[in-house]
Order: C-alpha cells, then sequence, then structure tokens
C-alpha cells in the first residue's frame, strides 16, 4: 500500500533565496541626511546596497534575490531575480541596478501619493509599514515552497531605519512567529540611531543575525561579510551577535510600549491598565478581579 505521506522537501545546500525588505520612508531618510554626525543619505544608502544585491546573484547563478520596498503607507515587490532572468535571460549588472532604481522611483512616487490621506502620516509617525513587508516576504517564500519539491534555502533580510511602530506589534509578532515555524531565519541591519526592538526579538527567536553598524559609510562591507554567507556557511563562522534583546511588548489599548501590563488568559492580549472586559475576545475581567480582591481581604484578617 502507498503511503499518503508526501515526501520531504528537498534543500540545496549552497543557494540561498534571499527577500530583502528595504526601508524608503522619507521622514527618517530625511532626517538621517540632515544629521551632522551622520550625513548619510537614501542615495547613497543605494551605493551600497545595489552592489550588495549583485553580489549575492555573482556569487551562486541559482541565488535568487528578491527586493520589497517598506514605506510609510504602502509595501510592494521592486525587484525580482526570477521574473528578470525569464524576461532577458540574463543578469546583468547595469539591467539590475537600472531596474531597481526604476522601481523604487515608481514606488516612492506611489507610496507618497498613498501617504496624503494616512493618519499616521497626518500626525507626523515615522514608523514604516513593517509588518506588511514582512508578511509579503512570508507569502513569497510559502509560494517558492510550494512551486517544487526542491528550493534553495530561504532568509529574509530587513534594512530598517525608522523607528518600530507599536500599533504594528501584533502583526509584526505574527509574522515572526510565522517565519519561526517555517524554519525562516530574519537577519537585521538596522540603520538608524535607537536599536529596534521589532528586529531584536525577530532575529532572536528565527536564530537569525541582528547588526547595527557603528560606521554606515562601509555598509557594503558590513553586508558582503554578515548577510552575504548562505546558512550552511554560517556554522563555520563567528557572526556578530546581540548584546541584549528588548522583549517589551505594546498594550493594545494605547498601543504604547510598557514594561509591565495585564494580560488576558484567553487570548493573551495585553493592556497597560486593568480593564473590566477584553476589547480582542471579550472575556470578563470584573469577576476574576473582585474574587482576588475578596481573597486578600481575607486573607489579611
Amino acid at each position: 500500500m502507498a503511503s499518503l505521506v508526501p515526501p520531504p522537501k528537498l534543500y540545496t545546500d549552497d543557494v540561498s533565496l534571499i527577500v530583502i525588505i528595504l526601508d524608503t520612508n522619507p521622514f527618517f531618510w530625511g532626517t538621517l541626511s540632515n544629521t551632522s554626525a551622520l550625513t548619510f543619505s537614501f542615495s547613497k544608502f543605494l551605493n551600497h546596497m545595489i552592489p550588495f544585491v549583485n553580489s549575492l546573484l555573482l556569487l551562486n547563478q541559482l541565488n535568487h534575490v528578491v527586493l520589497i520596498a517598506s514605506g510609510v503607507a504602502s509595501c510592494g515587490y521592486i525587484y525580482d531575480s526570477a521574473t528578470a532572468v525569464a524576461s532577458d535571460g540574463g543578469q546583468k549588472v547595469p539591467a539590475v541596478c537600472s531596474e531597481i532604481l526604476s522601481r523604487l522611483e515608481e514606488f516612492v512616487a506611489k507610496d507618497q501619493r498613498l501617504g496624503k490621506g494616512d493618519l499616521r502620516t497626518v500626525a507626523g509617525s515615522m514608523s514604516s509599514l513593517f509588518s506588511g513587508a514582512l508578511s509579503l516576504a512570508l507569502c513569497y517564500i510559502q509560494r517558492v515552497f510550494r512551486s517544487g519539491m526542491q528550493h534553495p534555502q530561504p532568509r529574509i533580510l530587513c534594512l530598517q531605519g525608522s523607528p518600530d511602530g507599536p500599533e504594528q506589534y501584533v502583526a509584526v509578532m505574527n509574522a515572526i512567529f510565522s517565519a519561526q515555524r517555517s524554519m525562516v531565519p530574519i537577519d537585521s541591519c538596522v540603520l538608524g540611531m535607537q536599536h529596534s526592538a521589532f528586529l531584536q526579538q525577530a532575529s532572536y527567536i528565527t536564530g537569525g543575525v541582528y547588526l547595527k553598524p557603528q560606521q554606515l559609510d562601509g555598509l557594503f562591507e558590513y553586508f558582503t561579510a554578515v548577510f552575504a554567507t548562505d546558512l550552511q556557511s554560517r556554522t563555520f563562522l563567528e557572526l556578530p551577535r546581540p548584546v541584549g534583546v528588548d522583549f517589551r511588548a505594546s498594550c493594545f489599548c494605547h498601543k504604547k510600549t510598557i514594561d509591565m501590563g495585564y494580560v488576558c488568559s484567553v487570548c493573551l492580549s495585553i493592556f497597560c491598565k486593568h480593564h473590566k472586559k477584553c476589547s480582542t475576545c471579550g472575556s470578563d475581567f470584573s469577576h476574576g478581579h473582585s474574587e482576588l480582591d475578596r481573597k486578600r481581604k481575607h486573607s489579611e484578617v
């Protein structure tokens, strides 16, 4: 009798699928370029990022690179090396560079139009739509998983600069746990002044690499030395390790990062203050709270 269990998918050791999430937030890059200590513009960043994409394609002709842009009000695919090979039959460096630049220009203009009516943009929020870009990356990887029996080893590289958006905490954590379940490492490279709690938790939970470069002028060296190696080669290398991980969560009521809070025992929603009823699942907290007060008073007597 034939077995109904499908055979396991085969992984190749030195072929990689790298999905790069690029932060195109104009608020962040405008602030970074005007900072006297750094003076690092978005165009300078592209001078490091695009050669890194070309180096990934040159390391192995079977490598697959996908670029996803994350803006203030939208996110979308910018470049797919598999589509480029199918269209022109090769991966010439000038063609890759021109395609990425043209797609980025179109995306930034579209994101600017969509962001004019966004409440977060009107309020002056500098956070990017990181949760949406991470979800797009995971959806693309799942599509590759189901396309055939043999596929490259996937990983996600987040090039993030803008600060975390506490309102995206639930969506980001759901995406992180989905990546962990699919055994997809999330590498993080933080370009801003502060560390990212989201990316620290993402790299720690999924087994990726978290890095905050000390000098942005040497980004290409950081990219090639840390993030260009495949997963098989990482077992022989001593990669950077995070000094500490910020495990603080954001409350579901005010979307603020908190040190201590109240957790719903049914749906695990987090609140900064006590509520009579869970706003997520509708569980009643009043009975449990009054029962706790009654036991406390009885013990004092």
